[in-house]
């Protein structure tokens, strides 16, 4: 594709997909602070087409997508949500050519240095979930020192989902599960769903409510399948890097108008003693 067919299918997109939000007062105020979604999972998705359709390189895209992370967190911050999951990298990740995922790794420990300040300024807290043994070892080591230093605050917690997939969390929770059995620790017919969710690296985490997923894809690509159970679905087609504080509240104000019923009938959701 060449720059002028780029950016006029960049214009395009942003023309058609942009939401109307922007042109009145902010969704903010249309959000019910009594009924927010406890948990949010993000799939950021769209950064290396995003930069491709301004003629820049893929890392110039991660680069943007840092940006609308800290946007994002600003504005969960500020509507009072305690928990915002981002799919930051995934297993099948490292299948990507050496030369970006290294980029990624950089990109990583510098934005994780660089942010630092902010989350204690602003009481957030750090957690991460996945195979984290296999991050390079400086990545390993900042992002430790980052979730030891905010490990105290009480505000947001953003949890990075890093060298994650889901089917890899499973069967790793299974192969704990099966040592325990082995070792005498838990008896096989003591196994539950409970149980289960206890050996997950998501142990301790809320499940999801609402999954937000960027960049115009409508599939949930390996992420939080055990826990996404009972989530509510957002799709948008903006790109990661265009995705701000009135797309986020858009995305809420969708999830309040749902009804969810956990396997019950509308009647007994809205019967009233």
């Amino acid at each position: 594709m060449g720059f002028r067919a780029a950016k006029q299918a960049l214009q395009q997109h942003q023309q058609h997909y942009r939401p109307l939000a922007r042109n009145r007062m902010s969704l903010i105020n249309e959000i019910d602070r009594d009924r927010l979604p406890g948990h949010i999972a993000i799939i950021m998705d769209g950064n290396g087409r995003w930069a491709k359709y301004r003629g820049k390189d893929r890392s110039y895209g991660h680069q943007e997508g840092v940006v609308s992370v800290r946007k994002i967190l600003e504005a969960a911050s500020a509507v009072g949500l305690k928990y915002l999951t981002v799919y930051t990298f995934s297993t099948e990740n490292w299948k990507r050519p050496a030369e970006e995922v290294q980029a990624l790794m950089a990109l990583l420990v510098s934005a994780i240095r660089r942010e630092t300040p902010d989350l204690m300024k602003n009481n957030i807290r750090l957690k991460a979930i996945g195979d984290l043994e296999r991050l390079p070892a400086d990545v390993r080591s900042a992002l430790q020192e980052c979730m030891d230093m905010t490990s105290g605050n009480t505000g947001t917690t953003l949890v990075l989902a890093l060298s994650y997939s889901s089917r890899w969390e499973i069967a790793e929770a299974a192969r704990r599960m099966y040592r325990e059995v082995i070792d005498g620790r838990l008896p096989a017919d003591e196994i539950t769903e409970e149980k289960l969710s206890g050996h997950l690296t998501t142990r301790g985490i809320p499940d999801p409510d609402l999954l937000v997923r960027t960049g115009g894809e409508k599939r949930i690509s390996n992420f939080l399948l055990w826990q996404l159970s009972y989530a509510e679905l957002y799709f948008t087609d903006i790109y990661w890097p265009d995705f701000r504080e009135e797309e986020l509240y858009e995305a809420i104000v969708y999830f309040q108008q749902r009804e969810r019923r956990f396997g019950k009938t509308s009647e007994q959701i809205n019967y009233k003693q």
